[in-house]
């Protein structure tokens, strides 16, 4: 970094092997920090004497080149460059806030001044990334171009910019984007409250807003030095822990010995049974159904499965109403339904999904039953949200394929997914 001070570097080029930018800080490192195995920067190290001074400060112009991700720290080093060139499916964003943490090297500050207040804030709290194409209308990035154009367009730009036919631009110091004080106020009002509403026990959403504000109101270098020191007691707290730990936890149970190894493909599902068309059961039903999935909905009796079909009925009906689905769709919708009192068809189908009552017995039953009817290759799932899957399964044979498939309350339906 320090050679952009010499006289016979003229220009500066960041990019990574491949053309791909940087998916961000190696998070893996905050647990040596956290155990004291590796030292702690100083204070405004990387934000300020780094990327501010170094960097930004030079008198040398930096240009990025962006292709891939660009996120976290990878964003936050190329809002710090005089220049920003990317490809039009560049992933572009500041994540932080889902690790505990806020943007530490100066994201709070830059993109702002960059893409708006509005838009900064929903891809900081929302940890929302951006794709090239959007970040150049909304000014993050200057250029747009194809991965076989993108360093030979950088390099001229950063040529350019040597020779004063491109702005020389320090983000830092960029107003145009600021909207007048009274309206960040309320805007930064607006996102308190939505972060309290949505999250109101964590407390990191909350200063990433205040460390917003500091730059804004009092100028951007007070707003480094807050989000610095905010930055580094952040990486310390018990939520930055806690989702860490979630973090890693998530990419281990992706990579299972003996199973996400084999290379398993989707099984393909071509039909599937839903048993019970009370509330819950017809949600599951309709949200099947607009997928294209062929439903059969099992009933005790005539009455009920009426019933059942009815309120599937009156939920795809309600979709025409508001003008989410045509007349035709919704014919072809209510094609793929049938409806049935036994399990003889039962043979026919790839996925069962039990949604009765919570009621052990009668679900053992039910499963015991299924076993009989449904072909060796069956998923069979219940909608249980209290009942011990193991127990549910104990008068079977088939505990190897039995899942939860837990639908939260009730149309449209959200699916969540657990093993027996």
């Amino acid at each position: 970094m320090k050679k952009l001070f010499r006289g016979r570097m003229s220009k500066l080029l960041l990019l990574q092997e491949g053309g791909k930018f940087s998916g961000g800080f190696d998070i893996s490192s905050f647990g040596d920090l956290h155990s004291g195995k590796i030292e702690q920067p100083k204070v405004g190290y990387i934000s300020i004497d780094i990327l501010t001074e170094l960097l930004e400060g030079a008198t040398k112009p930096s240009v990025a080149a962006i292709d891939g991700l660009c996120l976290g720290g990878g964003l936050e080093v190329s809002m710090a460059c005089h220049a920003r060139i990317s490809t039009p499916t560049a992933q572009l964003g500041l994540p932080e806030l889902q690790l505990g943490i806020i943007p530490g090297f100066g994201g709070t500050q830059r993109l702002p001044r960059l893409v708006g207040l509005t838009k900064s804030l929903e891809m900081m709290l929302l940890s929302k990334p951006i794709k090239g194409e959007e970040a150049h209308q909304l000014g993050l990035v200057d250029s747009v171009v194809s991965p076989n154009d993108l360093v030979n367009t950088a390099r001229r730009w950063a040529l350019d910019i040597c020779e004063l036919r491109k702005p020389w631009i320090k983000s830092l110091y960029k107003t145009d984007k600021l909207e007048p004080l009274g309206e960040a106020r309320e805007i930064l009002k607006f996102a308190r409250a939505q972060a309290r509403k949505q999250a109101a026990n964590l407390e990191h959403p909350l200063i990433c807003i205040d460390v917003i504000e500091e730059g804004i109101v009092s100028g951007p270098r007070a707003g480094l030095w807050k989000e610095a020191n905010a930055f580094q007691g952040l990486l310390f707290s018990d939520t930055c822990k806690s989702l860490l730990h979630v973090f890693f936890s998530q990419r281990a149970t992706s990579k299972v010995p003996g199973a996400t190894d084999l290379g398993l493909m989707p099984r393909k599902i071509t039909k599937v049974a839903i048993l019970g068309g009370g509330l819950m059961g017809s949600g599951i039903a309709t949200a099947m159904i607009l997928s294209n999935y062929p439903v059969l909905l099992k009933e005790v009796n005539e009455k009920f499965l009426i019933a059942g079909i009815d309120r599937i009925k009156a939920n795809l009906q309600s979709r025409v109403i508001k003008g989410k689905m045509t007349e035709e769709r919704y014919e072809k919708a209510m094609s793929l339904l049938s409806g049935a009192l036994g399990y003889e068809k039962f043979k026919e189908v790839d996925l069962v999904i039990e949604a009765v009552i919570e009621n052990v017995k009668l679900k053992q039953q039910i499963f015991a039953d299924l076993e009989k009817y449904c072909p060796s290759h069956c998923i069979l799932a219940t909608n249980t949200s209290t009942i011990d899957l193991n127990l549910i399964g104990e008068k079977t044979k088939s505990q190897d394929r039995i899942v939860g498939a837990h639908f939260f309350s009730s149309y449209p339906a959200h699916f969540s997914t657990g093993c027996c």
